[in-house]
């Protein structure tokens, strides 16, 4: 169940994130035909940010410290352009353009995300 309420959650994000900024985009005509391209984005995103973030962090965390967090930003917004070259490798029909695009789309996905999860059930708060 909880995988399932993080990827509505992160799909919640992403459509955020698309309908913000000229730079992200998903493929579809309305929202049903959005629907699938999110699904793949967000799982394409889910497995960025288990597999490959957490080397990234380790690696990059003396300039973590250093900038007092902020570089995690610049991580996120990475992690959010590696999902997008995945994501048109595979013919996913999502795409992030440009640096500052995908930086503010990462604030954007992580904030309605976690908004939200506080708002579907999760047995766990029960």
């Amino acid at each position: 169940m909880k995988l399932l309420i993080w990827i509505v959650s992160t799909m919640a994000g992403l459509a955020a994130a698309a309908w913000l900024f000229d730079g992200i985009s998903v493929e579809g005509a309305d929202w049903q035909h959005k629907l699938v391209p999110l699904l793949g984005a967000a799982v394409l995103l889910g497995l960025v940010t288990s597999l490959v973030e957490p080397v990234v962090k380790f690696f990059s965390f003396p300039v973590i410290i250093l900038t007092i967090g902020l570089f995690v930003l610049v991580i996120n917004a990475l992690m959010l352009l590696l999902t997008s070259w995945l994501a048109d490798q595979l013919d996913v029909g999502f795409h992030a353009e440009g640096f500052w695009t995908a930086l503010f789309g990462s604030l954007v996905i992580t904030l309605v995300a976690s908004l939200t999860r506080a708002f579907l059930p999760d047995e766990d708060r029960s």
